[in-house]
């Protein structure tokens, strides 16, 4: 039908799709839904012949970023969530049901915390969270209904390397699988999966995007296990918009050349920092992998120091919630990524408002240092 009306024309116009264009960068495929020529075509997607019904289950954009991941994580699958969270649930989800057991670490992030034990009892699953400095902690909280074990790779936010080869063993002695968080390391660090893990998750928020733009998540390993996850996803619609995938695949090209110098420079703030008087403790892992130790310093300041003061003359360093970005930046974790935590825990865990974690960035590692050194003189 001829299309004389401009409103029609302009609703339906569209660049040739039949020419064989080789864009160097992906497009964004920005459509929540994608066309069929008839419905021998339509059919051919319920035959597994077409990839592409509606974005909510499959869109090229969030593919390209888990099947990104997965191959830097040396992973059968990937799949992609609208964020950390999201994927961290549905990876869960895709082992456990109700009745089910999982154990836990203790000392993992805030929201996954909070998680673990509020959200998913409410849905009647069992979960136990304990200590992983021992591994005999561990296997004494194995029952009959133990499904999972959880960790993260390097926990949030005292940065203690998870003995993954030794929680694998205990899995593989009693029929479990292992789900570990892998976002502080990166797969520029380590891959978890080579050392038996059976899931790993990312927010990939964080430095697989690495610009602080696009909120993300990211599931991989098993396949079976990854394509459950998936299904979960889709069926919870906590499905990555196509314009934030592309913006954090877009930022995993420059991953390896970020995490070098962002790791370099915070050994040298770790460092630094060990050497001032008015720093109580420096928590920073002394081996990850040869790759490096990660860009997270967190430090514990004396109580000589007034905090409000500390904050207030961090100058070009920002207050942020989060981390990963390719600038410096500070957050509070009792205020922010650990708030949800109990008075009880926080004393436990140490977390107050005395401890600060650094997100360290790309700048000059002795701007750094400077800055911090200059806000803690200035508020002793």
């Amino acid at each position: 039908m001829k299309q004389s009306s401009f409103f029609t024309k302009v609703v339906h116009h569209k660049a040739d799709q039949s020419a064989a264009l080789h864009s160097k960068a992906t497009p964004i495929y920005q459509t929540s839904a994608f066309t069929f020529k008839d419905l021998d075509d339509l059919e051919k997607y319920y035959e597994g012949d077409t990839s592409y019904l509606y974005s909510r289950e499959r869109n090229p954009n969030p593919e390209e970023l888990a099947d990104g991941v997965a191959l830097l994580e040396e992973a059968e699958a990937g799949v992609s969530a609208a964020s950390g969270m999201a994927a961290i649930f549905a990876g869960i989800l895709s082992v456990v049901k109700p009745g089910d057991h999982i154990i836990a670490a203790e000392d993992v992030y805030g929201g996954t915390h909070n998680l673990l034990t509020n959200e998913l009892p409410a849905l009647g699953v069992e979960v136990t969270m304990t200590s992983f400095h021992d591994p005999e902690s561990v296997k004494g909280e194995v029952r009959t209904n133990t499904k999972l074990i959880y960790s993260e790779s390097v926990t949030n936010p005292f940065l203690r390397v998870e003995d993954i080869k030794g929680l694998v063993q205990i899995a593989e002695k009693n029929e479990l699988k292992v789900m570990i968080d892998n976002t502080f390391a990166t797969p520029y660090i380590l891959q978890p999966l080579n050392d038996g893990a059976d899931l790993v998750v990312h927010s990939a928020t964080k430095y697989l995007g690495g610009h602080s733009d696009a909120t993300a998540g990211v599931l991989v390993g098993e396949r079976e296990l990854v394509d459950k996850a998936r299904k979960k996803i889709v069926s919870l619609g906590s499905n990555l918009s196509p314009f934030e995938a592309w913006l954090t695949y877009r930022g995993t090209k420059t991953l390896g050349i970020r995490m070098e110098k962002q790791s370099g420079n915070a050994k040298a703030l770790s460092e630094a920092m060990k050497k001032h008087a008015n720093v109580e403790k420096v928590f920073y892992p002394e081996y990850v992998s040869d790759a490096g130790n990660g860009a997270i310093v967190t430090v514990a300041l004396t109580k000589d120091v007034d905090m409000n003061t500390f904050y207030r003359a961090l100058g070009w360093i920002k207050i942020v919630p989060s981390l990963a970005g390719v600038e410096t930046t500070v957050s509070v974790p009792s205020r922010t990524s650990h708030r949800t935590l109990s008075p009880e825990d926080k004393e436990r865990f140490g977390i107050d408002d005395h401890v600060v974690r650094v997100s360290v960035g790309i700048e000059s590692a002795e701007d750094i240092i400077a800055q911090l050194e200059q806000s803690i003189e200035a508020s002793k």
